[in-house]
């Protein structure tokens, strides 16, 4: 797929060297990066994920050179050099090259990916439940979306993948439903859209909270709340929000098959309604 990285001052074709073994976030993981969406012309909700990008690396001890307003300036530069419409997976990045085990601040770099890559169509996803769990705010950096938080997210996904699911529901630290691997979750019962309250544990995802605010303007009943794995198997409805695919529908947990539901749909409805009025 055509892709384009911004680093070093200037536009790359394809997946240049951009990290060296030598810089700290090679081997010491102090990277953090964001994953927004442009496509049919929108990008909803890019300034917050640029505002975000930012904040993840102060919280992990690194100086970026660039603020939000910035790093907005370059994504859009990005999204204008593919054709209009395109479906682009944008992620802006900041990593440290230098420091002996902390980073030093001062040698922190910016870097954006962006990648053609198509939204996937809602027809719905089997997930399962993961024994891989999500850490506790003293045991990783969950304030921020760093790098160093996805290996276990990613045998998460190995493990779901090897069973024929698409997806995983990790536990919190004391295993209360946290999110899916790459996504946040939500059900509903009696007509009322539930996901995680947030506890620091996972990220506060800005499709969650476009959602939440989306549902509370319309006067429709959202919580925000503890959830636990007999709460999914006794839901009425599944869904996920993220940027990979905004709104998505789950159509099976575990050995459960789930229908897609009214709930999920005026979901969907509401944020795509709400990206078109967000042009680049």
């Amino acid at each position: 797929m055509a892709a384009l990285v911004y680093a070093n001052g200037g536009w790359h074709e394809g997946n240049p060297p951009v990290i060296g073994l030598l810089d700290n976030a090679a081997w010491l993981a102090s990277v953090v990066f964001d994953g927004a969406r442009a496509f049919d012309g929108v990008a909803p909700d890019l300034d917050r994920h640029c505002r975000r990008v930012v904040a993840s690396a102060e919280s992990l001890m690194l100086a970026p050179p660039l603020d939000a307003e910035a790093v907005l300036e370059r994504c859009l530069d990005g999204i204008s050099r593919f054709p209009k419409g395109s479906h682009l997976y944008v992620r802006p990045m900041f990593y440290a090259t230098e420091g002996f085990i902390v980073p030093e601040p001062g040698g922190t770099r910016f870097a954006i990916a962006v990648q053609e890559m198509p939204m996937p169509e809602p027809t719905g996803v089997g997930v399962m439940v993961s024994r891989f769990r999500r850490p506790a705010r003293d045991m990783a950096p969950t304030l921020a979306k760093a790098s160093c938080l996805y290996p276990n997210q990613q045998r998460a996904m190995a493990e779901a993948r090897a069973r024929g699911f698409a997806n995983a529901v990790s536990l919190d630290p004391n295993g209360n439903v946290a999110e899916l691997a790459t996504a946040n979750l939500w059900i509903v019962r009696d007509g009322v859209a539930m996901t995680p309250a947030w506890n620091g544990t996972f990220l506060n995802g800005i499709t969650r909270q476009r959602i939440i605010a989306l549902f509370r303007a319309e006067g429709l009943p959202v919580e925000e709340t503890t959830l636990t794995v007999d709460d999914l198997k006794a839901a009425d409805e599944l869904f996920s929000t993220g940027n990979w695919g905004k709104v998505m529908p789950i159509t099976c947990l575990d050995d459960r098959d789930v229908e897609i539901g009214p709930v999920y749909r005026r979901a969907r409805e509401l944020y795509m309604d709400f990206a078109r009025r967000c042009p680049v």
